[in-house]
């Protein structure tokens, strides 16, 4: 499990093909603090640690990326030299500051503008007919593994939706949504708890 805070960005180095795609990322971590077997969500998608190396502040690690997984994420996400919002597994203790994040990736959503609001950037992004039904005005989702908040939805006629976020300066900084644009694709998943409420309503009619 996951927050939705970033931790790190992290900076692929290397793929290679195998019968999955081994993907190196270089990253500030202490390889010392980085187990095999351990979980880390890399822009929204968890992913278990193969190999790690390097030094404190200059490391990298590795993961195999299976092909559902590259087919469910963001196109050329898996790209070298692709910017990753990097976050380690939660442990029992630490502070809940963002909200419930699992690592699996919902859809694909694609942004709509990107413009200045304020010292802040306002994002719009068009999420699929599928998902738009879980995705509500000053709720939670997670986009390219970051937690936010959505400030406002509408509903497209199609079935889609738009919804509307602040990047505020810090959140810029700290993660790849300070560098996107129009046109950008990112990961989504939606809040947990929607998913849930959207159960129980389909089980009650």
């Amino acid at each position: 499990m996951f927050t939705g805070i970033v931790s790190a960005i992290g900076t692929i180095s290397a793929t290679e093909q195998r019968g999955d795609r081994r993907v190196t990322i270089a990253c500030p971590y202490d390889p010392e603090t980085i187990a095999i077997g351990a979980s880390i969500a890399c822009s929204g998608v968890c992913l278990t640690v193969v190999d790690r190396g390097g030094k404190a502040g200059d490391s990298w690690f590795a993961v195999d990326v299976s092909g559902e997984t590259v087919s469910r994420s963001a196109p050329d996400m898996w790209a070298d030299g692709r910017r990753l919002n990097l976050e380690r597994a939660l442990k029992l203790g630490d502070e809940l500051g963002g909200h419930i994040v699992t690592g699996h990736v919902d859809c694909v959503g694609e942004v709509v503008s990107a413009r200045s609001d304020g010292d802040s950037t306002r994002l719009t992004i068009r999420a699929p007919a599928e998902f738009a039904p879980f995705i509500a005005a000053k709720g939670s989702i997670t986009v390219d593994g970051v937690s936010l908040t959505v400030n406002a939805v509408d509903d497209l006629s199609d079935g889609s939706c738009t919804f509307a976020l602040n990047i505020i300066p810090h959140t810029g900084e700290v993660t790849s949504l300070g560098a996107l644009g129009t046109g950008d694709k990112v990961n989504l998943e939606i809040d947990v708890l929607a998913r849930y409420l959207k159960r129980m309503q389909a089980l009650a009619s």
